[in-house]
């Protein structure tokens, strides 16, 4: 996959266009040209399965459901939310389908995001996973 930047005024229309919960970037765009919604790269990342996906089919996470990421030492905190397809939206509308992918985008480190984001009552991702 490659990546391109664009100014804040393509990158707000871009938003505009986009379905809530449901769309990243290169979705809207793809609708917008009308490309087929699927690609036919196999190592295309917007159409890998998410991560997330067996914790809400397993009812340990649900659609919409906020998670948190508090950097304590650095006084920051980061939010995400659980998508349809059991994928991470951050607040900027980006879209993610690992909780490490949603960790990069947001703070642009590599850390377990497995253990970075929790749900509201502090229960990280790692134990949700466990139990299923």
């Amino acid at each position: 996959m490659r990546s391109i930047e664009v100014d804040d005024e393509v990158y707000a229309l871009l938003v505009k266009e986009a379905r809530p919960l449901e769309d990243t970037a290169n979705s809207v765009l793809r609708r917008k040209y009308g490309l087929d919604s699927e690609t036919s790269d196999p190592a295309d990342t917007n159409h890998r399965k998410s991560t997330l996906a067996p914790l809400v089919d397993a009812g340990q996470l649900s659609k919409g459901q906020r998670l948190m990421w508090r950097r304590r030492n650095l006084g920051e905190e980061h939010v995400a939310f659980v998508t349809e397809e059991g994928k991470m939206r951050l607040e900027d509308g980006s879209v993610h389908d690992s909780p490490s992918g949603a960790c990069r985008a947001a703070a642009g480190i590599s850390v377990n995001g497995w253990s970075a984001w929790c749900t509201d009552d502090g229960t990280a991702l790692h134990v949700l996973k466990a139990r299923i």
